[in-house]
């Protein structure tokens, strides 16, 4: 049997420790940072036609468009169009005193998101998921199109949840269907 000299092991074990030193000119670890949390610019209550209580949404302004987090409640189970619309007030039972999206009275642009028409209108938004328990957490974002002013002109705006989803193409809504639950935003602060 042969032996190993001490000797051998010594020189395998400190080229080991070797191979696993760093570069002496690695970079350093980035630092953690955490961002400041976003400041909402506007928050919507949502109420159903007999004034239940079916969640909330809150805007925050970016560079380049609006996100609006959409914490939903009691609503239907399924996926739900969701969308802006021109005048601030929600009185039941068909909310249509929300009016029309926004920009969409004036026909500036046909509704849906996958419109090759000239769509989408101002109030488009993604459509939101909710949950057999009744809940809906979604972010929706809506893209600067150089009519930012007219989401806060004097009438307001509301935020409206349809009974069935968006198709995004079909006119004037989507086949989204009745208007469930609606909000008024008013500024944050």
């Amino acid at each position: 049997m042969r032996m190993i000299p001490l000797v051998a092991i010594a020189a395998l074990a400190a080229g080991c420790a070797t191979a696993q030193t760093p570069a002496p000119n690695a970079a350093p670890a980035p630092a953690s940072t955490t961002a400041p949390a976003p400041t909402p610019v506007a928050t919507a209550s949502l109420k159903t036609a007999s004034g239940a209580d079916a969640g909330t949404v809150t805007m925050f302004e970016g560079p380049s468009g609006f996100l609006m987090r959409v914490e939903g409640q009691g609503w239907p189970q399924g996926w739900h169009g969701v969308h802006l619309h021109a005048v601030g007030t929600c009185e039941g039972p068909g909310f249509t005193s929300a009016g029309a999206h926004v920009n969409h009275s004036e026909g500036a642009r046909p509704h849906g998101l996958l419109n090759t028409n000239g769509g989408p209108d101002l109030g488009d938004l993604q459509n939101v998921w909710a949950g057999a328990d009744g809940m809906a957490k979604a972010e929706v974002y809506l893209a600067n199109t150089g009519q930012a002013p007219d989401l806060m002109d004097a009438d307001g705006l509301s935020f409206l949840v349809h009974a069935n989803a968006d198709d995004h193409v079909s006119q004037p809504i989507g086949g989204a269907g009745a208007r469930i639950a609606c909000g008024v935003f008013q500024p944050a602060g």
